[in-house]
C-alpha cells in the first residue's frame, strides 16, 4: 500500500476532517488535504493530483455522492479510488453509492483499523 499518495478528505464538519487525518497519520499516511464541500472537493480533484478520495455523504451544497457523480463523469478522475463515509447504512443509499461508482462504503463511527481495511481494498484494486 503506497502511503505517500495524496489523499483528499471531504466533510463540512471540522472535528470529523480533524478524526479522519488523525486516523491517516496513524496508518502513516502524511500527504492529506481537506476540503470542506463537494465543490471545494472537485476544485482541488481537477488541480491536483489525488491517489483517494474520502468523502462524507451529507454536505451542503454538493453531497458526496454528488461528488463522486462529478468525479466518475470526469475523464481525468474517474479512476480515482472513492471511499464515503455516511452515519447513514439504509440499503437504498449504499446501492446509489455503488451505481454512482463508489470504490467502498464505511458507516460512521469507524476506527483507524476499519479505514486501514478499506484503504487497502480500494488501493488494491486501483
Amino acid at each position: 500500500m503506497d502511503k505517500s499518495i495524496n489523499v483528499l478528505i471531504v466533510d463540512d464538519y471540522r472535528t470529523m476532517l480533524r478524526i479522519i487525518r488523525n486516523l491517516l497519520k496513524q496508518l502513516e499516511f502524511e500527504n492529506v488535504e481537506e476540503a470542506t464541500d463537494g465543490r471545494e472537493a472537485l476544485a482541488k480533484l481537477r488541480a491536483g493530483n489525488f491517489g483517494l478520495v474520502i468523502s462524507d455523504w451529507n454536505m451542503q451544497p454538493m453531497t458526496g455522492l454528488d461528488l463522486l457523480k462529478e468525479v466518475r463523469a470526469d475523464p481525468r478522475l474517474k479512476a480515482t479510488p472513492f471511499i464515503m463515509v455516511t452515519a447513514e447504512s439504509k440499503t437504498e443509499n449504499v446501492i446509489a453509492a455503488k451505481q454512482a461508482g463508489v470504490s467502498n462504503y464505511i458507516v460512521k463511527p469507524f476506527n483507524a483499523e476499519t479505514l486501514r481495511e478499506k484503504i487497502e481494498k480500494v488501493l488494491a484494486h486501483a
